[in-house]
């Protein structure tokens, strides 16, 4: 890979990593699901006018926009709302790998290795770590929605893995127009409008800021040069740089937000993305049974391995939210983080094999 390149899959991992952190900013100006909601308008718009017609089936924008956009980056942006820490969040979220293996192996037949098997339960070693530590010191509540939000963020994989998206930010950009209206109208039955209201007449620039970057940089910018990098250099080569998602994500939230970094909590961080790297760096099982063939509205996937969504690895687009590490099935759509080949991180979707951010 050449400097320049390096030097843009690092840029993009730093792009997922921080946008947990500008999240948790963002929260601070409007309420989680209004939040999401303004997060996927101002991502499809004006960037749905630019992409051209979408090169998948509509059942599948339909699936990925409510599995990962509503699902997925609600309970994200609510469970960071209730105090989940930034840093954490960016760091739990690459659980999502092993619940994409857990579903992919119960839809689509693919056997993991003993390997991948053995990354996996470390991964949940740290998960387990990290939940001990958040539950002595944080609301386990906030803690469970963002695990609930990494098994959304599986489910959403498997379905893109299923889409097989030819062009990952087209896909991205249709898929964030899904869950514009479902959030809004969650967040006027739960939130009120007299908050939601309130969020958008008081809104400053920070506020609006932080719109920009989750939907422009982390989204558009982010899942565009994830899967620029994925036509030009192997998977392989290209995916384990998600892994530095929650590096920056932590450091980030340490530097802007004074988030202090326990010891169990490096402890958990090292085991969480030594078992993800090993599940998504080992050699692929073989498949069960052979997935059913697309069907005749479903685009054919490339021949290039495909990219992230927000925070995600897979070996085989999150950008605003956003990008986990997955070997057999592409990253959804964050950033979180995300975009999602399987995003992202960080906070989103793609297409063929990934990582991620939120």
């Amino acid at each position: 890979m050449r400097p320049a390149h390096l030097a843009l899959a690092v840029l993009v991992a730093a792009v997922w990593g921080v946008n947990f952190t500008v999240i948790e900013i963002g929260l601070g100006h409007f309420p989680p699901l209004l939040f999401s909601a303004l997060r996927f308008l101002v991502a499809a718009l004006p960037a749905v006018f630019l992409v051209g017609r979408p090169k998948v089936a509509w059942k599948w924008i339909l699936a990925v926009g409510l599995v990962l956009g509503v699902a997925k980056f609600g309970l994200l942006f609510v469970g960071m709302d209730a105090g989940m820490p930034a840093g954490l969040s960016s760091l739990v979220l690459q659980i999502q790998s092993v619940f994409t293996a857990a579903i992919a192996f119960a839809v689509l037949g693919e056997r993991p290795t003993r390997i991948r098997l053995l990354g996996m339960a470390v991964a949940l070693a740290g998960i387990g770590v990290a939940a001990a530590d958040e539950g002595s010191s944080g609301p386990l509540g906030a803690f469970a929605l963002v695990i609930a939000a990494a098994v959304c963020w599986g489910a959403s994989n498997v379905l893109t893995r299923k889409a097989s998206p030819p062009d990952a930010l087209n896909f991205m950009v249709w898929v964030s127009t899904v869950p514009v209206l479902p959030l809004l109208g969650l967040s006027l039955l739960t939130e009120g409008p007299a908050r939601d209201l309130a969020a958008l007449r008081d809104l400053d620039w920070q506020g609006a800021g932080t719109l920009v970057y989750v939907a422009w940089v982390t989204t558009v910018f982010g899942f565009g040069a994830w899967g620029w990098l994925l036509h030009r250099h192997p998977a392989s080569t290209v995916a384990p740089f998600s892994l530095l998602v929650p590096v920056f994500g932590m450091t980030s939230a340490a530097v802007f937000l004074g988030e202090s970094v326990s010891g169990p909590r490096w402890c958990a961080a090292a085991l969480l993305v030594g078992g993800v790297a090993l599940s998504s760096l080992a050699p692929a099982g073989k498949a069960g049974r052979r997935p059913a063939p697309p069907a005749a509205d479903t685009a054919v996937p490339p021949t290039v391995s495909p990219a992230v969504s927000g925070p995600a690895v897979s070996a085989t687009v999150s950008p605003a939210g956003p990008p986990a590490v997955a070997a057999t099935v592409p990253p959804a759509v964050h950033p979180d983080g995300t975009v999602p080949a399987l995003v992202h991180p960080v906070d989103v979707p793609a297409a063929g094999r990934s990582g991620a951010g939120s």
